[in-house]
């Protein structure tokens, strides 16, 4: 029997596509465009709450991890970067491996499980720099996870090098890689690429990054930047790569949207996502990504209130502890750059969900 009744439906354009997510059907592009055109938010996030349950049924993950940022010198000059700086400029860094240790010693705890690891393409630095980042904290905390270097990066350093991205991903998993992040993605079409980072990996590229990553075996996560520049349909474009690329190779475990951030904490209103958009886009995403087995709420990006809604509109992961992030936070971000684990906890359970915590590969540590 349907979960949904005519009566409840604001928008009966949605009537046909509720068929499809009950059916188990994958929604087409223009689905999608229909969904981002229907104010009936109520309803698109009824459907993308049932696919949820699912597959996740109650349970909403998390994990003690720790952001690492060791330079943020860049060659690049995406257009909606606060955190990059030029070499020498004020502001700008590049741990040495003391510094390194310094600043994971400040926040590592013995529960840790991940150090999330993404920074400047520092055209300063050798390879070696980047491959002594992974092997240093690999030798002093075995045990944690090295989640490391986005697509983007791969990228860079295979340019930096002249060595292929498999040979360089190959590199980095002897120095004790684990796995991809996901960013560097942005919006995966090449108008907005040319428009917004064209210094960065092309569209082909990060697919082909993950794809390769997938071969040998890691697992790796996905974004999508949205809310500048970009078409609703190049929204959908971008989803639809990835679910297409999910199709081939089985190797994403988690997307993430990340609202876009104005340069500026100062910025007005008007310059940043609006909710509606926000879960209206998290929905969406559980309904076009039907073979992702998560989708991500970032509390970073939209806020801690905003992520405890997204529980109920498709999301079953809140990400992690973090201890400092930057690079939103440089671009304009009025959120916490970090959560406690009791925060966590709190806030699963306060959208009437069951938290649990992870490792990076989604196996459970912890029910609370």
């Amino acid at each position: 029997m349907s979960v949904f009744t005519k009566p409840f439906v604001q928008d009966e354009a949605l009537l046909p596509i509720i068929e499809k997510v009950e059916a188990g059907e994958r929604l087409t592009l223009e689905d999608g465009l229909t969904l981002y055109n229907s104010n009936d938010l109520m309803t698109i996030g009824q459907m993308a709450n049932q696919v949820n349950l699912r597959k996740n049924g109650n349970n909403v993950y998390f994990i003690e991890n720790m952001y690492i940022n060791p330079t943020n010198v860049c060659e690049a000059h995406c257009k909606f970067c606060g955190f990059r700086r030029d070499p020498g400029e004020e502001g700008s860094y590049t741990m040495n491996e003391e510094e390194l240790l310094a600043y994971v010693a400040k926040g590592y705890t013995p529960s840790m499980r991940e150090f999330h690891i993404v920074g400047g393409h520092n055209h300063t630095v050798s390879f070696d720099y980047y491959l002594d980042t992974v092997r240093t904290l690999k030798k002093h905390y075995p045990d944690v996870t090295i989640k490391a270097y986005t697509g983007a990066e791969i990228v860079f350093f295979a340019q930096m090098t002249g060595m292929t991205e498999e040979e360089v991903l190959k590199e980095l998993i002897k120095a004790g890689l684990g796995t991809l992040p996901g960013g560097g993605a942005e919006i995966l079409t090449e108008d907005y690429r040319l428009k917004m980072s064209p210094e960065k990996a092309s569209t082909d590229e990060w697919l082909n990054v993950h794809r390769t990553a997938h071969k040998l075996g890691l697992k790796t996560h996905a974004t999508m930047l949205y809310g500048s520049i970009e078409k609703l349909e190049e929204r959908l474009i971008h989803m639809i790569r990835l679910r297409d690329l999910q199709d081939e190779t089985n190797g994403f475990m988690v997307f993430i949207p990340l609202a876009v951030q104005p340069k500026k904490a100062t910025a007005s209103i008007k310059r940043r996502t609006s909710a509606f958009d926000d879960m209206k886009t998290m929905a969406i995403s559980r309904l076009m990504l039907d073979n992702f087995p998560h989708i991500k709420a970032y509390f970073i990006n939209i806020g801690t209130q905003l992520t405890q809604m997204a529980l109920s509109f498709g999301s079953s992961d809140v990400h992690g502890t973090l201890v400092e992030e930057r690079i939103s936070h440089a671009a304009g971000a009025l959120t916490q750059s970090a959560l406690t684990r009791d925060e966590l906890i709190w806030l699963v359970k306060g959208a009437g969900k069951q938290p649990i915590e992870r490792d990076t590969f989604y196996n459970i540590v912890k029910e609370y």
